[in-house]
């Protein structure tokens, strides 16, 4: 006996809301409906089988264009109906509505979902959607030349490949409908201003301090999304993630959190194969000794796991005319290679490889400080530490504050009020001094309250 699955059904009588389930499966693998069996796949008959043999074709065709074998069958002496559904190329609705059979349930296609199948049935993807109003003229110069000469220096592209006009070399990529409309690929990676079509076309990057809600600076990269990627990792390796210094022998080494190799293709992955259509920009958010990468893409079924991703896989881009743009121009690797690129780097830094957390909202991945900079990280925060303190004691202050520093290594805590008695200063002067030793890491003030404790911190 047959089981009921993602391609069988049974019910035991016949109601015209089963469309919906013909509809599923014409959009899903095919699929068979059983009417006159029960939950179990067993036959209970049907009373009025040659007027549904005559109905249930008519209303396949009527509501849905399609044609299904519908059959009667006999067991046990008893008829039942077998609907048999194949796949079908296109998409298919019922009554304006799309459904797909996943499993053993039958739900309805809306949104960015449906756009996606409605391309795939078309053999398309989002990027190779045309832009009528978008002309050759249009593109930015600088990013085609930026192509051009990329493309040639990786090996790519040779030197009669790009002199070319661009209307030639955007056939060449094949970004050019049949009726000479430029795509969407062409448009996120060679026009000035792509958030015109596409919002969220860039590239968002914030450094944040103690807490996820301590956003302490942020920058924004636009334009060309061929441009985005350098000047995003410039800014990011000389506003956000300056090297610290140390010294291998007498030569000095700068040092930086994440290998730049790795954050560059980290990066790349994210723009390249994100979900242009919700909207929302590429996001790295900064800490001190880590940094997020989010997108809000998808990854491959068989993909879709820490392991698989740093073991070989086919390349299966989300984006694949705007992917075969980049690999062009030299930037990204074909083949799925863009993981090997990673661990190489990770490895010159010793560093742990980056994590990635894939659910339905996005990818985030995740890259922690190598050992290396922590390293010099902590020595770094030491040194800056004592050199705060050292000038807070040799300046004016230096006896008043003594003074609380006394009182502090006797109690455990101070307040400003103790602070002024003991100093016989101002409290507006005694805050200052709390704060100067706050910064020093010798105290810490308590948060959310007006008189502020202080508590040490060092011995």
């Amino acid at each position: 006996m047959k089981t009921e699955h993602q391609t069988i059904e049974w019910k035991e009588s016949w109601r015209d809301e089963y469309l919906k389930w013909i509809c599923g499966y014409a959009n899903a693998q095919g699929g068979t409906l059983y009417i006159g069996k029960d939950d179990n796949g067993v036959t209970v008959g049907l009373d009025n089988i040659k007027r549904l043999l005559e109905d249930i074709p008519n209303k396949i065709t009527n509501a849905m264009g399609i044609i299904a074998d519908v059959n009667g069958k006999e067991e046990n002496g008893l008829d039942y109906i077998e609907i048999s559904v194949d796949k079908y190329p296109s998409m298919i609705s019922y009554h304006g509505k799309y459904y797909y059979r996943s499993g053993s349930t039958m739900r309805e296609i809306t949104g960015k979902e449906l756009e996606r199948a409605l391309l795939k049935s078309q053999g398309l993807t989002w990027d190779s959607v045309p832009i009528p109003k978008l002309m050759i003229e249009d593109l930015s110069r600088d990013a085609v030349k930026y192509f051009k000469k990329n493309g040639v220096s990786r090996g790519r592209l040779s030197d009669y490949q790009v002199k070319v006009s661009d209307e030639q070399l955007m056939q060449n990529l094949h970004l050019i409908d049949d009726e000479g409309y430029l795509l969407r690929a062409a448009m996120l990676a060679f026009y000035d201003d792509p958030e015109k079509w596409v919002t969220g076309a860039y590239i968002k990057i914030g450094y944040f301090g103690n807490s996820d809600s301590d956003l302490r600076y942020q920058d924004e990269i636009h334009g060309p999304l061929l441009l985005q990627i350098d000047k995003a990792v410039d800014l990011i390796y000389t506003k956000y993630m300056k090297a610290l210094i140390d010294y291998d022998g007498i030569n000095r080494v700068e040092q930086f959190m994440v290998h730049p190799d790795a954050f560059r293709e980290i990066l790349l992955n994210a723009c390249v194969h994100k979900d242009f259509s919700s909207n929302n920009p590429v996001q790295v958010s900064i800490y001190r000794d880590k940094l997020y990468v989010w997108n809000n893409g998808t990854m491959p079924p068989d993909l879709r796991s820490q392991e698989k991703l740093y073991k070989k896989h086919a390349s299966s881009p989300f984006n694949p005319k705007l992917a075969h743009v980049f690999f062009m121009s030299g930037m990204i690797e074909a083949w799925g290679r863009g993981f090997d690129k990673i661990k190489e780097a990770c490895k010159l830094y010793d560093a742990p490889l980056p994590t990635y957390d894939i659910s339905e909202n996005g990818i985030m991945v995740c890259c922690k400080a190598c050992k290396r900079y922590t390293d010099l990280l902590e020595k770094d925060s030491l040194i800056s530490d004592e050199r705060i303190m050292s000038e807070l004691l040799d300046g004016k202050m230096g006896e008043a504050i003594l003074k609380i520093i006394e009182f502090v290594d006797k109690n455990g805590t101070v307040t400003t009020e103790e602070g002024r008695r003991i100093t016989g200063k101002s409290a507006p002067q005694v805050r200052r001094y709390l704060n100067l030793l706050e910064q020093s890491g010798y105290i810490k003030g308590s948060k959310g309250t007006r008189n502020k404790i202080y508590t040490k911190q060092k011995n």
